[in-house]
């Protein structure tokens, strides 16, 4: 859709999108007025943030303050602690293994190595014992530093039974916020979100207030403004919820918050950045019905989720009452090999989640995708997993459950692609 392309380096995340200079030289050169930087790369980096007020460039997304103070999940923790808000034991930065190794008696098995900067599950890994630290160190400093240029890491306490649930918030420059409820991203596999819905199918009213509240006290107290995400691992066993970090940007999931509420977050995101007040006040936020979204990535699920680069060619989304395909993709698109493997998002709402769930499965039962490998035959065999269909699940349930009947499963979406 866009009428021009400009070069801004190789493939190579790090001389193209993590290369500031070269985004703002592409921005004034081709004379905008505002950059919006998306859901990962720069997304969450002040400096960034700070390059493109120097040269008169408006970013669409929160001021530097604020990135500064929850943007890094280190300082984002020590907020929360300040406020009250209970968050889930951890450390300061760990700088090496060993260090790693004196720290783990304060925090017991199992605990994560997680990148302070960023999310997207990048930089992160679970050590369930003394012999996983010195390959789960590497592993997470590396990945983090090429994802988004810091390899720092800090440990936090591994929840075993937990559900990932996250509160949408938008604030203006004029100091007025408010919250549009929350979304579900408990279906995940090595911690990158797979299906996410709204809203929680294990949050009452009650816990709701609680973790709303939350998630605006600590939205104001960093002052605040334009689109972010507060997210927080409830404990399944004891019911109680505990803040993770702050996403300083739109979410990948955002859809299924537009689709409740009726609210277009990324016009909102581009008002606020023109100076506008907030378009609805709190008392205005009506949630209706249900939604859910499937990541339908170029992936191989019975090879672990393995990338499957190459060209489309066939391309099909589904259509219908309630669905919605966000994409890039069409017949003849080439599937590069360097970045995220995302084709499209569905989302599907309905009244209710039994027919939210009813209308993504016959959306995916219609979508039409060859060339590559694809996570559809995944998602269709979760959407119809009494599991699933039940809230039966955690952040662990595709390991440890779902895979755990991988040679039964995987079976069958061989034998779904051979059919396809």
């Amino acid at each position: 859709m866009a009428d021009r392309t400009v070069c801004i380096g190789p493939a190579l995340a790090a001389q193209s999108y993590l290369n500031m200079e070269a985004i703002v030289a592409a921005a004034t050169g081709t004379g905008c007025q505002a950059v919006h930087p998306g859901y990962g790369f720069l997304a969450e980096n002040a400096r960034f943030q700070g390059l493109c007020a120097k040269h008169g460039l408006v970013f669409v997304g929160p001021p530097a303050s604020a990135i500064s103070a929850m943007g890094d999940k280190l300082t984002a923790r020590r907020t929360a602690g300040k406020l009250n808000v209970p968050v889930v034991p951890g450390t300061g930065h760990v700088d090496t293994s060993d260090e790693v190794r004196r720290l783990e008696g304060r925090i017991g098995y199992p605990f994560l190595l997680k990148a302070s900067a960023g999310g997207g599950g990048r930089g992160m890994r679970i050590v369930r014992a003394a012999d996983e630290i010195d390959a789960a160190f590497t592993g997470a400093s590396a990945e983090a530093r090429a994802a988004f240029d810091d390899a720092t890491l800090y440990m936090e306490r591994y929840i075993e039974r937990a559900r990932h649930v996250e509160v949408q918030v938008l604030a203006d420059a004029h100091g007025k916020i408010i919250h549009l409820g929350e979304r579900d991203c408990s279906i995940q596999r090595r911690h990158q979100k797979l299906i996410e819905e709204s809203p929680s199918p294990v949050v009452d009213p009650s816990l709701r207030a609680r973790m709303t509240d939350a998630a605006l006290r600590l939205a104001r107290h960093v002052n605040y403004v334009n689109a972010g995400t507060v997210e927080f691992v409830l404990d399944l066993d004891s019911m109680e919820f505990y803040f993770l970090e702050m996403n300083t940007r739109i979410q990948v999931e955002h859809p299924v918050t537009e689709m409740v509420t009726g609210i277009d977050l990324v016009a909102e995101q581009i008002r606020i950045a023109g100076g506008a007040p907030l378009s609805i006040s709190q008392d205005e936020v009506e949630s209706e019905g249900h939604a859910i979204e499937c990541r339908i990535n170029a992936e191989i699920p019975e090879q672990d989720f393995m990338p499957s680069p190459g060209t489309i060619t066939e391309w099909e989304p589904p259509s219908g009452n309630g669905i919605r395909v966000d994409t890039h993709c069409y017949p003849g698109y080439a599937v590069p090999p360097f970045y995220d493997s995302m084709l499209a998002k569905v989302i599907a709402h309905g009244p209710d989640r039994g027919m939210a769930i009813s209308r993504m499965a016959d959306a995916l039962g219609t979508f039409k995708l060859a060339g590559v490998h694809s996570t559809l035959p995944f998602h269709r065999a979760v959407l119809a997993h009494p599991d699933f269909r039940n809230s039966r699940v955690t952040t662990q349930w595709v390991e440890k459950e779902f895979r755990r009947e991988a040679g039964r499963a995987d079976q069958t979406i061989v034998e779904e692609r051979r059919a396809i």
